[in-house]
């Protein structure tokens, strides 16, 4: 009878961990990357010309040195004392991002921004351009019509702008020269990285990819990465294997945290926050100062200075003195202090995020003020979360 016992809970352990395991989660993709595929950043330097005039003023010696230095490289002789002067020329810094496994001959989009005094690169276009990665070499070239997403007019001294007309994009302007290339077949082992740490997540992904492989394949090695030993036939596809592991649901674990815009008055706050029993009172505190202008005109049968006195034009601050009378500017300000009456309130223990914000919500309160009691209750110890303000 005991032994039978001891096997029913056995039987329960391993259907409440089942379960736990099984529940619906994030794919592995959407919250890990493997260990050496990336993206890598290019960043080229190069001239756009056709525009209407809106280019560079050629005081800037660097785009008039490039437009001479370009067209040497095309057989043409430039004089020595560099006068030359293009306002229909621009030069640009062109940035694009080369994804992984990408080949020779695919195309990228890139972005192009003025370094000089262009007021808008709209109708101009991109010049062949080199991009180059960290290492100095060129794998990208770049070249095109440039578009933008705003403009820029002027006329009769008025204009009107949109946007930033001196940044445009080129859509698959830049020609892919250069692979960089992943090799998987001499390695043994394959590293999956987090993109958020933590070791309750990084401990349930080994867990879904022992259990996926039916072997003890996968282990945490800390709160990011969990090493994944790949399979020991030859014949086996890595990017196969890949595949199979990036598809699978892993239950996604995260620190309790409260984020706080005070620019914007947004409070955003994540499931797992808690707080304590606590008693808030709030209380908001408003001061208004109000000037009105007040004028004190004479009368039309006013006094006149006597015959032989001098006018009196004299002009003493707002007081203007005139014949016949004084108009007179004063100011009556009225200053008005209101301080709500706030109750002291009980927030309950919230032990989830519907209790949390039902219990905040009871205080009746706008984000922005509830961006100081969420502080207070932080100071008080009662709320169980990290306190980030951006």
């Amino acid at each position: 009878m005991k032994v039978r016992r001891l096997s029913i809970y056995g039987l329960l352990a391993i259907a409440g961990l089942f379960l736990a395991t099984s529940s619906y989660g994030a794919r592995v993709k959407d919250i890990a990357s493997i260990s050496g595929i990336r993206d890598n950043q290019l960043i080229g330097y190069g001239l756009v010309v056709g525009l209407a005039g809106t280019g560079d003023d050629m005081k800037n010696g660097f785009t008039r040195d490039t437009l001479a230095n370009m067209l040497t490289r095309q057989g043409l002789t430039m004089p020595s004392d560099k006068t030359l002067k293009a306002v229909n020329t621009a030069a640009v810094m062109v940035t694009a991002t080369l994804p992984p496994f990408a080949k020779q001959g695919s195309k990228l989009d890139i972005a192009v921004s003025s370094i000089g005094s262009a007021k808008s690169l709209g109708g101009g276009i991109l010049l062949m351009t080199p991009l180059r990665g960290a290492d100095g070499a060129v794998y990208a070239v770049a070249q095109g019509a440039v578009t933008l997403g705003g403009y820029t007019t002027s006329g009769g001294g008025s204009g009107a702008v949109k946007n930033h007309p001196d940044v445009g994009r080129i859509a698959n302007g830049a020609l892919v020269e250069k692979e960089i290339r992943y090799e998987f077949g001499n390695s043994k082992t394959l590293t999956i990285n987090l993109f958020q740490p933590d070791f309750t997540t990084s401990s349930r992904l080994a867990a879904a990819i022992n259990n996926f492989t039916g072997q003890s394949s996968a282990r945490s090695m800390d709160s990011s990465s969990v090493s994944v030993a790949l399979p020991a036939d030859p014949r086996g596809n890595v990017s196969e294997f890949i595949a199979l592991i990036e598809g699978l649901d892993v239950p996604v674990d995260s620190q309790a945290v409260v984020v706080m815009n005070e620019n914007t008055g947004t409070v955003v706050m994540g499931e797992n926050v808690r707080i304590s029993t606590i008693a808030v009172a709030h209380g908001n505190l408003s001061i208004q100062i109000r000037e009105a202008p007040s004028v004190s005109q004479p009368q039309p049968f006013a006094p006149r200075p006597t015959a032989g006195s001098a006018p009196a034009t004299a002009n003493e601050g707002s007081v203007i003195v005139a014949s016949g009378g004084q108009t007179v500017v004063t100011t009556n300000r009225t200053a008005t202090v209101e301080e709500g009456k706030e109750q002291l309130m009980v927030l309950p223990k919230g032990v989830t995020i519907q209790e949390v914000v039902k219990a905040l919500n009871a205080v009746g309160v706008n984000p922005r003020d509830l961006i100081t009691i969420m502080q207070t209750i932080k100071a008080a110890g009662a709320l169980q979360a990290e306190l980030r303000i951006i």
